[in-house]
C-alpha cells in the first residue's frame, strides 16, 4: 500500500453496511509477508467516516495484533452472509486500543444481529454465539481506510468502491 494514500470512499450507506450483520475478517502480515487473519466481533465507523474500529478477541488475534503494531497495515473484508455482498477496506496507521465503555454493548448487539442473520440460513443460535464469543479480553483495532473495493462475487469484484455504489 502506498504511504499517505487518499482516504477511501465510505458514504453513509457503506458505513451502515460495515456496522451491520456482516462477517468481518481482518488480515495483516508480518515482516516476512506471512499473512495472519482473524474474525472481528463487530465494527464502528467514525462519524466523519475517516476511521474504522474493529473489535478483536485478543486470545485469537495475538499474532495479528503483533503484526499491526509492527507495520500498521490491515485489510478487512465485510460480507453479508445471505447475499454474499462484500466490501474490502485496506488501511494504514492501524492502532491497537482499549475498548471504549459502550463498545461491549456494541459487540453484544453485533452478536445478536448475526444470530438473526445466520439463523435465516439455518445456522443455530448456539453455533453462532460460539463462533462469535470473544473469549476473554477484547481490543479495538482502529485504522484509516486508504482503499476500498467491491468484492461481491461477479463481474464487478475488485473494482474500487465509489460513493453511492
Amino acid at each position: 500500500m502506498p504511504a499517505r494514500a487518499a482516504p477511501a470512499v465510505i458514504d453513509a450507506e457503506h458505513a451502515r453496511f460495515l456496522q451491520g450483520a456482516v462477517s468481518i475478517i481482518v488480515a495483516s502480515r508480518n515482516s516476512a509477508n506471512q499473512p495472519e487473519l482473524v474474525r472481528a466481533q463487530g465494527c464502528r465507523v467514525a462519524r466523519d467516516r475517516r476511521r474504522v474500529r474493529l473489535f478483536l478477541a485478543l486470545a485469537q488475534a495475538t499474532a495479528l495484533v503483533a503484526d499491526v503494531r509492527q507495520n500498521g497495515l490491515v485489510a478487512v473484508v465485510f460480507t453479508e452472509p445471505g447475499t454474499h455482498r462484500s466490501l474490502q477496506l485496506k488501511g494504514e496507521a492501524a492502532r491497537i486500543l482499549r475498548l471504549r465503555p459502550d463498545e461491549g454493548a456494541r459487540m453484544a448487539a453485533y452478536r445478536d444481529a448475526m444470530v438473526l442473520q445466520l439463523g435465516r440460513g439455518g445456522v443455530s443460535e448456539a453455533l453462532t454465539r460460539a463462533l462469535l464469543d470473544p473469549m476473554g479480553e477484547t481490543v479495538a483495532l482502529e485504522f484509516a481506510p486508504t482503499h476500498a473495493f467491491v468484492q461481491t462475487p461477479g463481474p464487478g469484484a475488485g473494482r474500487p468502491l465509489e460513493a453511492g455504489a
